[in-house]
C-alpha cells in the first residue's frame, strides 16, 4: 500500500488521490507507486473511468527539486516518463479534478488526462524555467492543447494562470465554483459510468487512434472499427434492443 496515494474503486470508477502533505509534491517513491497503480488500472477490464484528485490545499505542486540533482535525475526522468506512458495506455476516460496549485510536474499529469475539471481557485503553471529547467511532457502536450505560441509563453514565462484564464485558452474543460466542484466531478463521472466499459473503451480508441491520420485513411479505419469490432459486440446489440424495448440496457462488457 502506498504511503502517499489513496485508491478507491466503486462501480467501475477508480478514484486516485495524491496524499503527500503539504502540497502533494511528487518524489521518486511516490511516482513509482503511481506507476504501479496505473499498471493495475490498465489491466482492469471492468474499469469505466479514472479520476485523479489531491488532498490538502494543492492538487500537486510539482516534482521534488532534490530529485532533479545530477545523481538522481536519470532515475527521476525515467520514472516520470513512465507515468505518461501508462496514462496513454489507459483505454478509459481520465479526469483530473483540480483544486489549488497545479504546477510543474503536477500540471503535466493534469494535462495528460482527457478532461480537467478545475475549481475557481485552481492555479496552473510551469515554473520550471525559474530554476533552469523545462517541462518535458508539456513541451509535447501543450502545443496540442493551446497551440505552439501559447505553449511557448507558458513554458518560457513560468507564469501562473487561474482557472478562468486556463479555461479561456482551452487548457481545461470545466471551471466551477468551490462549492460546486465535487458536484461537477460527480456529475461528469455519473454520465460516463452509465455506459458499457467495452463501449467506453471503443469510443476512446476511435478518437485516439485516428489523430493526425490522413482523412481518407481515418474514415476507412474508423468505419472498420465500427463495423467489424463495435457491431460485433453484445453490448451494442443490447443497446439497440433496449432502445426499441424502452428499457435500460443491461451491459455484459462483451
Amino acid at each position: 500500500m502506498s504511503r502517499h496515494l489513496k485508491i478507491e474503486k466503486t462501480e467501475g470508477v477508480a478514484r486516485l488521490t495524491f496524499a503527500r502533505p503539504k502540497h502533494n509534491v511528487l518524489n521518486i517513491e511516490m511516482m513509482n507507486d503511481l506507476n504501479a497503480e496505473l499498471e493495475n488500472l490498465i489491466a482492469d477490464n471492468d474499469l469505466k473511468c479514472v479520476v485523479i484528485l489531491g488532498e490538502g490545499p494543492s492538487w500537486c505542486a510539482g516534482v521534488e527539486v532534490a530529485d532533479h540533482k545530477p545523481e538522481k535525475v536519470d532515475e527521476m526522468i525515467a520514472v516520470f516518463n513512465r507515468i505518461f506512458e501508462r496514462m496513454d495506455k489507459l483505454e478509459v476516460p481520465t479526469i483530473a479534478a483540480v483544486h489549488g496549485a497545479c504546477l510543474g510536474g503536477g500540471m503535466e499529469i493534469a494535462i495528460a488526462c482527457d478532461i480537467i475539471v478545475a475549481s475557481k481557485k485552481a492555479v496552473f503553471g510551469q515554473p520550471e524555467i525559474k530554476l533552469g529547467f523545462f517541462p518535458p511532457y508539456s513541451a509535447i502536450r501543450l502545443p496540442q492543447l493551446v497551440g505552439p505560441s501559447k505553449a511557448i509563453e507558458i513554458c518560457t514565462t513560468g507564469k501562473r494562470y487561474f482557472a478562468k484564464e486556463a479555461r479561456k485558452m482551452g487548457l481545461i474543460s470545466y471551471k466551477t465554483d468551490e462549492d460546486e466542484f465535487t458536484q461537477m466531478v460527480d456529475k461528469l463521472v455519473g454520465e460516463i459510468k452509465t455506459s458499457s466499459p467495452l463501449i467506453i473503451r471503443l469510443n476512446k480508441r476511435a478518437v485516439k487512434q485516428h489523430l493526425g491520420m490522413d482523412f481518407s485513411k481515418a474514415i476507412e479505419s474508423v468505419s472498420d472499427l465500427f463495423l467489424n469490432t463495435l457491431m460485433k459486440t453484445e453490448d451494442t446489440l443490447e443497446g439497440i434492443r433496449s432502445f426499441e424495448e424502452k428499457r435500460r440496457p443491461e451491459w455484459k462488457n462483451k
